[in-house]
């Protein structure tokens, strides 16, 4: 069996993209929503953001699967239901910790797998709009897209066994691009960079669009 029948072929057997996506314990998942939605429906949020990106993305041609990292266990049953493979979060020590656990883990089957980090709070999420992101990427050994606002990231991709190195959190596409990392400038892909983290956030994903779990429980008033 070759490598790209063991770790996944995309289209022309191009061996396909294992994504990274990272969640919180969803008792702590997004704190910047509770002043918009309230704790309760907080949590709710947190789980349905995830969901939807899951599903976008292993609807997503060229990617080959999706790999959650999470100790929680209600997020990881929901996840592993739209084909997630999880993987718990061993190290507890924050989100970059949590990313290169799960390269890890990819890369102890597939060394050479072409793997890329995921934010897990993009509702709005388009397969094809991530496929644009991803084919872009593939030119480069590590390569980064900026969130909407221009500050943070919500894709980072590595191919060939090229280390992922994550720098996530707060300004991160500065020090991406500090690491050698690419910055892909696509126009049309909004909804790979509609990350929610506020209840102005959420606004503008629901306004593009998003996913099923997040329409409904975004339709829930406050408790």
């Amino acid at each position: 069996m070759t490598e790209t029948e063991r770790c996944g072929g995309g289209p022309g057997n191009v061996p396909g993209w294992t994504l990274l996506v990272p969640l919180k314990p969803l008792a702590r998942a997004k704190s910047r929503l509770a002043a918009a939605a309230g704790d309760r429906l907080r949590s709710r949020l947190a789980l349905a953001f995830a969901q939807d990106t899951v599903a976008a993305a292993a609807a997503c041609p060229t990617v080959s699967g999706v790999v959650v990292v999470t100790d929680d266990p209600r997020a990881g049953a929901e996840l592993a239901l739209l084909g997630a493979r999880i993987v718990p979060d061993v190290p507890g020590a924050g989100l970059n910790a949590a990313l290169e656990h799960g390269e890890a883990a990819v890369r102890a089957r597939c060394p050479g797998a072409a793997v890329a980090a995921l934010n897990a709070d993009l509702p709005a999420l388009r397969p094809d709009e991530l496929a644009r992101v991803l084919g872009a990427a593939r030119e480069y050994p590590r390569a980064f897209l900026a969130d909407a606002a221009g500050v943070g990231t919500t894709v980072l991709t590595a191919v060939g066994g090229t280390p992922l190195a994550p720098a996530f959190g707060g300004p991160s596409r500065a020090r991406h691009l500090r690491s050698g990392a690419v910055e892909i400038v696509l126009p049309g892909v909004e909804s790979v960079r509609r990350d929610v983290d506020t209840g102005a956030d959420l606004a503008a994903a629901l306004v593009l669009g998003v996913g099923p779990h997040t329409l409904r429980t975004s339709a829930v008033s406050p408790a």
